[in-house]
Order: C-alpha cells, then structure tokens, then sequence
C-alpha cells in the first residue's frame, strides 16, 4: 500500500496496463534454456566461428548450461565452436535461437564444439589464431548487464559473422545473473572481474604476435573495460599503440566518472567511438538509480560540456537517437540495423542486437516504476514483480532467483500468497 500512495497515477497507469498484458504474453512460446550442449556439425552450408571464451563465471554442472550467473574462484577458458545457419534462414542483426531442442545447425545457432582449456591451452589457441588473421589482431567483446552466458555467447558469434572481422574472437563474460532484478549484484560482478580483464589486457600488450586489439563493449561491460583500461594505462603509464579502437555502445558509465577515467589514460589512448541514444530507457532507469547523473550512453553530444570535452579526447560519437528499433528500451538500437553493423565492422570490430536477454515482462515492470521499485533487486522490486511471476516463465525464474538471494535457500521456499508456484514453493 505504501508503494501504491507514494506512486504518480500516470506510472501506477503503466504498471495496470503491464498487467493486463499478462494474459497475452502467458501464452507466448520463449525459446528453451540449457542450449549449448554441443551437437553433430550436419550442416555443411552453415558458417562456424571458432572463438576463445575467458570467464569469471562459475562452471556448472549442467553441460548444456556450461557457466552459470555466479562468481568463479579464478578465471576459467574454454574453445568454443557455434554454427550459424545461412542468411536465407536469419537477417543479419538477428540470433537464430532454436525453437526446439537438440538444436539444427541448418536452422539454428549450435554449438557444435566446447573444449574446457587451461591457461596455457588458451595462449598456444590465440597464437595459431592469431597468425590466420591477415592483419594479426584480436577482436574483445565484453557484454553487458542481464545476460546469462548463452546470450553472449551467441551474440558473439553473430557479431562476428556479421561483420565479417577477420580478427581472433575473444569473448569476455562476467558473472551476470541474467535478471534485471540483479542490477547491484551484476555491477559488483563487474568490479569482480576488472583484475582478471587487466591481466588479459596486459599478455595481449605483451604478445609480439598480436598488432592490433579492439575492443567492443556494451552497456555495463564499458564501465568493466574502463576501468580495467584505467588500472593499466595507471599501472604501465600509458597505454600500447596497438590498442586500437574502443567501441563503447550504450554505457551504463557516470559521464563525470567517464571524464577521469580517460583523463588517467593519458594522452595516448584507443580512438573510442561512442554510440549514444537520448531514448535510451534502460540506461534512464539507470541514472535514476545512481543519484540522477546522466549516464555516458544517453547524453546529447551536440550540447555542453560534452561536445567540447568529447572532441578534446577525440571521441567519434555516433548518435542513434532518430533511428527505430525493435528493442522496447532502445538500448541495443545501434546493432539492430544491418548499416550500423557493417559501419562497425568497417572499424575493425562488430555489433549487433546486444541486449536479447530473457527479460519477464515483471521486469519491465520494475524498470517501468520510480523510487525503491527502480533500484533493481529491491524487495519493493520483487513485490511489483510477484503477481506477474505467476504466469511469465522469465518473470518467474529471475524472481524466484531474487527471492533467494533476499532472503536465503529457506526462504524462497516459503512462497506467499500470489508468488510463482514452483516446485519451491510446494515444499
């Protein structure tokens, strides 16, 4: 009650309509989980991308899952294969998530191999990969908030295909819970992870194999690259020439932290592009949750300070607020054109629809609400969440998970009135 007397009536409006939605959404398919258990190659016609995966997420016991949301005890490596199916099957922008399970390399993306490596394992991979590029770079790609490791796997691979980069794939993913609900606990992750991506950063300066790095990352993933940039060029005094571009697509990054964190780079730092959109209402939600300061991702480069300080950093900013987008919160609009893909693979890097996350629609309406509700994870979060957890598969999983984290094991298991009816919840 206190929640609903503190609401405006124009918000507490868009949460009933959410609701009356649900009824529509209940009865819509959502693709399956558990995808990446590796399958037969029996599509000679689908293209393959061979990437090399360094994570801090813990392994998990399912195959099909492989990592899971939570933290890892050290970074792990895994060589990792996924089939991509022709373009009369999928557009470019687009993952073709299977609709059924095993999944068919002629009509899905597939894993069709998945090698756990160790440390040394994963250098002597780089290296014979790095040698077949024509120009000896490597591509990095850091994901953003709310995506399990399957999501960025598969959005990986189709960056790479996409934009035809003939740079050696790293993909970089760290503990995300694949929930809005987890906002807090996905930052922390990404604080977690920044040493480990320090030390990546620091053998690819180091390998004399290796010309060129760019880098590519989304959302919460900029404030991880950032930062793991920052503690380097701190550490070394600068930053290696071979790092080349930066790509920062929508980040979820303070601007007045983003002013110290590349004033601490020096002078010679990575040509950064920035990708920003006003409409952005994720990365709006976001600064609503950090104190009302707008957020790197949303600004106007055309307005003050930023214009001024963006062309003193040589920062190329391109401005997708006029573009449409089928993504409901404009967050990922700049990779959902097939132009905007190929201009960024034009940069020696790639791009695409970067935030195709399992989201419930109780999530939306998390991220539709003020106040308490805003700050992502919250209990208020969850009591907005709850109704619609009943009938939307995503809702309910990323709820049930939340329960847990607030509460403890036990007390998700003590499901009240109107909660998911999980098999929790009957114990």
């Amino acid at each position: 009650m206190l929640l609903v007397s503190k609401s405006k009536i124009g918000r507490r409006n868009s949460v009933l309509l959410a609701l009356a939605l649900v009824g529509w959404l209940s009865g819509c398919a959502t693709r399956p989980t558990n995808v990446l258990l590796p399958v037969a190659d029996t599509s000679p016609s689908s293209s393959k991308v061979e990437m090399l995966v360094t994570t801090t997420r813990a392994r998990s016991a399912n195959p099909a899952e492989m990592y899971t949301g939570e933290r890892g005890l050290a970074p792990s490596f895994s060589d990792i294969t996924v089939s991509i199916p022709p373009a009369s099957v999928r557009k470019v922008g687009e993952v073709a998530w299977p609709k059924k399970l095993p999944s068919n390399p002629a009509t899905d993306f597939a894993v069709v191999k998945a090698e756990e490596m160790t440390r040394e394992g994963a250098k002597a991979w780089l290296r014979a990969s790095v040698r077949k590029s024509p120009d000896r770079s490597v591509l990095v790609f850091i994901h953003g908030f709310n995506n399990r490791f399957e999501d960025s796997l598969y959005r990986f691979a189709q960056i790479a295909k996409d934009t035809g980069t003939n740079s050696a794939p790293i993909l970089v993913t760290w503990p995300s819970r694949g929930s809005t609900l987890a906002y807090g606990y996905d930052r922390e992750s990404t604080n977690y992870t920044r040493n480990a991506l320090e030390l990546l950063f620091q053998y690819l300066a180091r390998d004399p194999e290796i010309k060129e790095v760019s880098i590519l990352a989304h959302s919460m993933g900029n404030w991880l690259a950032l930062e793991a940039l920052r503690q380097m060029a701190i550490r070394n005094g600068g930053l290696p020439k071979k790092f080349k571009n930066v790509m920062l697509a929508a980040p979820d990054v303070d601007v007045d932290v983003f002013r110290t964190q590349i004033a601490d780079m020096g002078k010679q730092h990575p040509q950064f592009t920035l990708f920003v959109s006003q409409d952005d209402r994720a990365l709006r939600v976001s600064r609503r949750v950090w104190g009302n300061i707008p957020r790197l991702g949303s600004i106007d480069p055309e307005q003050a300070p930023y214009k001024e300080e963006l062309a003193s950093n040589n920062v190329t900013v391109i401005d997708l607020t006029k573009v449409k987008s089928g993504d409901p919160l404009n967050h990922g609009k700049f990779a959902s054109s097939p132009q905007i893909v190929q201009l960024i693979g034009t940069r020696m890097a790639g791009g695409q629809t970067l935030t195709d996350s399992r989201v419930g629609l109780g999530d939306t309406i998390v991220q539709a609400t003020t106040g308490a509700a805003a700050a992502a994870g919250s209990a208020a979060g969850l009591v907005i969440a709850a109704p619609v957890a009943v009938v939307d598969q995503n809702t309910r999983e990323n709820y049930g998970n939340e329960v847990e984290a607030l509460t403890g094991p036990q007390g998700s298991k003590k499901c009240a009135s109107g909660a998911p009816s999980t098999k929790e919840c009957k114990k």
